[in-house]
């Protein structure tokens, strides 16, 4: 194997945030948080929303995850777009395609 090509293969602790229940398993995730773990050591920590502990194909139960932050985070990246702005260029065309359907309906 080539050297410093493979990514750092480790013991990370992944977190549920929505059923609060935290599991280890080997990974390759990135992260800057380090938690410590039932036997003492400290351990890398990566944050999930959703896990089999809650997901509802593996619990059965319904469970409303929050979201409401993604439009938020949309819009910051892509700006605010509304009905409102797109409406004046919207009615200025369709004027303009009345007032020459009108105009040819004079002529003949």
């Amino acid at each position: 194997m080539k050297p410093d090509i493979h990514p750092n293969y480790r013991p990370v602790v992944f977190l549920d945030q929505s059923a609060e229940v935290s599991f280890m398993t080997r990974s390759t995730v990135e992260t800057d948080e380090t938690i410590e773990w039932e036997d003492g050591n400290t351990y890398p920590l990566y944050k999930v929303e959703i896990s089999a502990a809650s997901h509802p194909f593996f619990t059965g139960t319904m469970r409303i995850v929050d979201t409401a932050g993604r439009v938020e985070r949309f819009e910051r990246r892509f700006g605010r777009r509304r009905k409102g702005q797109d409406a004046p260029e919207a009615e200025a065309s369709t004027e303009a395609s009345t007032e020459s359907t009108d105009a040819s309906a004079d002529e003949s």
